[in-house]
C-alpha cells in the first residue's frame, strides 16, 4: 500500500463491555468483552475490512441483561483473549498506535483509558481520535447528539447487523464516517493524551 493511501486510513472502533440492568454486583467492574474494528479509506470512500476481537473479562461476568443487549454470553467470551492480548493485537495487527481512529462518542476511548490504567496495560492507540458522534451532530446542526441508530436514520442509511454488537456497530459507524467524508464534514482528528 502506498504512503498516500495509508495516510487516508482510519480505524473505526466500537466496544461492548460488561453491563447490568441495575447497579453492578459487588467486586465487579465494567470490562471490554468485544472490540469491533472497521478500517475505512477516506479518500476512496470505502470500508476495507472488518474485525472482531472477543475479550475474556477478568473481574466481571456477563449478565443476563448484557447478553440480551449484545447477544454475547459468558460461555462465548470465555474463549476470548485477555485484555492485554487484545491491546497487543490492536497495536500489532491493526496499526492502532499509528493510524487515526474514531468512535461514536467518547465512551470507547474512556473505557480503553480506564481499563489500561486499571490493568497496567499499555494504551494501544495513538493520540489521534475523532468523536464521530460530535462530528455528525455539528454537520447536521443538531442540538442533541443522536445515538448511532438514529444517526443512520437521519443520514438515510439502514442499520446493518445487530445493534450493540461491536463488530456490526463499528461497520455502521464506518458508514457514517464515510458519509460525513462525502459531505466534506469529516474533521481532522483531535489529539488526546494517552
Amino acid at each position: 500500500m502506498d504512503r498516500s493511501r495509508a495516510e487516508c486510513l482510519v480505524n473505526v472502533v466500537d466496544v461492548e463491555a460488561t453491563c447490568w440492568a441495575g447497579s453492578q454486583p459487588p467486586g465487579e467492574v465494567s470490562e471490554i468483552i468485544e472490540i469491533g474494528l472497521t478500517v475505512v479509506d477516506l479518500r476512496a470512500g470505502e470500508r476495507l475490512a472488518r474485525h472482531r476481537i472477543l475479550v475474556k473479562p477478568a473481574r466481571s461476568m456477563v449478565s443476563e441483561f448484557c447478553t440480551e443487549l449484545t447477544g454475547l454470553a459468558q460461555h462465548e467470551v470465555e474463549h476470548g483473549v485477555t485484555f492485554a492480548e487484545a491491546c497487543r493485537l490492536l497495536a500489532a495487527e491493526h496499526r492502532a498506535s499509528a493510524r487515526p481512529w474514531a468512535s461514536w462518542g467518547d465512551y470507547d476511548r474512556h473505557q480503553f483509558t480506564e481499563q489500561c490504567q486499571a490493568t497496567g496495560t499499555p494504551y494501544p492507540f495513538g493520540r489521534s481520535h475523532t468523536n464521530a458522534k460530535a462530528a455528525f451532530t455539528e454537520a447536521y446542526g443538531l442540538r442533541k447528539r443522536p445515538g448511532m441508530a438514529r444517526a443512520l436514520e437521519i443520514a438515510g442509511r439502514r442499520l446493518e447487523g445487530r445493534h450493540h454488537r461491536g463488530e456490526d456497530d463499528a461497520w455502521n459507524i464506518a458508514a457514517l464516517v464515510l458519509y460525513l467524508g462525502e459531505r466534506g464534514a469529516w474533521p481532522a482528528a483531535a489529539e488526546h493524551p494517552a
